[in-house]
């Protein structure tokens, strides 16, 4: 009886735990995953157990191990990361001092066009060592679930931050009359990237803005 419920229960925790861990959508989330894969093979040490597949039961202990060290790691130590930056971007915000935002929150961020409409997301933040600024940020628009994405790419210049987003400093038709990016053929400096404008013009000096200088 037993096996036959773990015999339910292991391939169903492996392909939900697998989703989990594969949309890397934060800390938490990656470490639940991690718990709902260690389940899976528990109850998949469980069917080998019972059925005598021994091969089976040594490949399930050890990653049962594994699965714990990724406990650890997400629901422990990165989660901690997490917290504490979160923490820091929290008090900026009713602070009288520049809104904190964390450097590897940059990587999935949604972008908004100067209208509010969505845009994308950004994949990655390019950073000079020499000065510590951010140069730009890489945005993904388009496709599903990354298929088909192109990727941009928008100097920090045109860009105004948030703690829950980016926006780009024009409009959806003139980020998207911006080059796309091959994968070995990104700008290595801000320099370089040819703008999208359409006449649109950004908020003016007086209003609230908060334009990113990030330090490393």
């Amino acid at each position: 009886m037993l096996e036959d419920v773990a015999g339910l229960v292991a391939p169903a925790a492996t392909m939900i735990a697998a989703m989990m861990t594969a949309a890397n959508l934060g800390a938490r989330l990656t470490g639940w995953g991690f718990v709902v894969f260690a389940i899976g093979s528990v109850c998949w040490s469980l069917v080998a157990a019972a059925t005598g597949q021994t091969n089976l039961l040594a490949t399930n202990i050890f990653l049962t191990l594994v699965n714990l060290v990724g406990i650890w790691r997400w629901l422990g130590r990165q989660r901690a990361y997490e917290d504490g930056a979160e923490a820091a971007t929290r008090k900026s915000r009713s602070a009288e001092v520049p809104t904190l935002l964390s450097a590897t929150g940059l990587s999935a961020m949604p972008v908004s066009d100067i209208r509010g409409e969505a845009v994308g997301h950004t994949v990655e933040a390019m950073i000079e060592c020499r000065s510590g600024q951010l140069s730009y940020v890489v945005v993904a628009s388009g496709g599903i679930a990354g298929v088909e994405e192109q990727l941009r790419s928008v100097p920090l210049a045109q860009i105004d931050c948030h703690a829950d987003g980016l926006i780009i400093l024009e409009t959806r038709a003139a980020f998207e009359r911006r080059e796309t990016l091959a994968p070995d053929r990104w700008p290595a400096a801000a320099a370089e990237i040819a703008g999208g404008r359409d006449g649109d013009s950004p908020p003016s000096a007086g209003q609230d803005q908060e334009n990113v200088h990030a330090s490393v």
